[in-house]
């Protein structure tokens, strides 16, 4: 039984105004309910599913002085790999129990952003890692697009309204290795309780437990997708501009159970992020006597930056 709404986007995508609107309708309360929902119909075939999950584990069995060559330093993290150990959620002092890549965007007509971007890292021992990563990155971007056309339509606004700031946005897509567990973790999980910084996030690889949501009651339920399903939550971004009406919800990845401790987890999200100039100022119709604004003036980029400082990718 699935904790998180599951919603068809090829409702969204018919020529049904009466589908179209029931999704959008869907993926709003959900969103204002938990800030997650699970979806079908999206631009992923299985194909490329089981091709890139196949190339992020030749990735990661690769010796580490091998991917060592792919980290880069001064960048963050934004490209590349980054290794076990790196990454500590806000408000944490024990770095989460994973190593990721990351793919950034593939930028068309814009020689500015191409130049604020770092370049993708290209893995030369592994060809097909490379193109694979591009397509899933383009396909996943597709959908999102989408998703945001709804929101719009669902706050009211024109439906094209996230369009110019997500086209060449500073999307990132994070194939992430959770390693077989040797030792009691001290206070260690595979990822720690947060809330993701960006406009929505499409994750790949919620088919088996592990990703827990906290819902309204503090209570923490599993979000689990089925196999054809993507699972798509509200980042903080999102939640900021909409004055906290779509709700970022905190989740986390569990440590598995002790007979399972020495298998591999794998999951890859898709961060969606807008170019850094767009303002994340509170939307005015989502600003009223019983919802006064709660958060100052600030763009994408600024609040990125703010981020990634407090998550120790970035020093002061």
């Amino acid at each position: 039984m699935q904790n998180i709404p599951s919603v068809d986007l090829r409702d969204f995508l018919s020529d049904d105004p009466i589908r179209k609107q029931k999704f959008v309708n869907e993926i709003g309360k959900a969103y204002e309910d938990i800030g997650f929902v699970a979806l079908k119909g999206h631009f992923l075939s299985d194909e490329l599913v089981g091709k890139l999950y196949q190339e992020v584990r030749n990735f990661f069995t690769l010796p580490l002085e091998i991917k060592k060559k792919y980290e880069v330093p001064g960048i963050g993290g934004q490209r590349g790999y980054v290794s076990f150990g790196k990454e500590t959620a806000k408000g944490k002092s024990t770095a989460d129990l994973k190593e990721f890549w990351h793919f950034g965007q593939y930028v068309e007509d814009n020689p500015k952003l191409e130049a604020e971007y770092p370049d993708n890292l290209e893995v030369s021992e592994l060809p097909e890692f490379n193109e694979t990563g591009k397509e899933t990155y383009k396909m996943l971007e597709k959908t999102g697009v989408y998703v945001l056309r709804a929101l719009a339509i669902y706050l009211g606004l024109e439906e094209y309204y996230f369009d110019k700031f997500v086209k060449n946005g500073n999307s990132i897509l994070r194939p992430i290795h959770y390693p077989p567990i040797n030792e009691e973790p001290k206070d260690a999980v595979r990822a720690a309780a947060h809330g993701d910084i960006n406009l929505i996030t499409l994750l790949m690889g919620a088919q088996g437990k592990g990703l827990q949501v906290k819902n309204h009651n503090g209570e923490w339920i599993d979000a689990i997708a089925a196999d054809d399903e993507l699972v798509i939550n509200v980042g903080d971004m999102l939640s900021r501009h909409t004055n906290n009406k779509l709700k970022s919800t905190i989740h986390q990845v569990v440590n598995p159970p002790r007979e399972l401790w020495g298998t591999s987890r794998y999951s890859i999200p898709f961060f969606m992020h807008p170019i850094s100039e767009m303002p994340l100022n509170c939307l005015d119709n989502c600003v009223d006597t019983e919802n006064p604004k709660h958060f100052e003036d600030i763009t994408a980029g600024e609040f990125l930056t703010e981020r990634l400082i407090e998550l120790g990718l970035i020093k002061k």
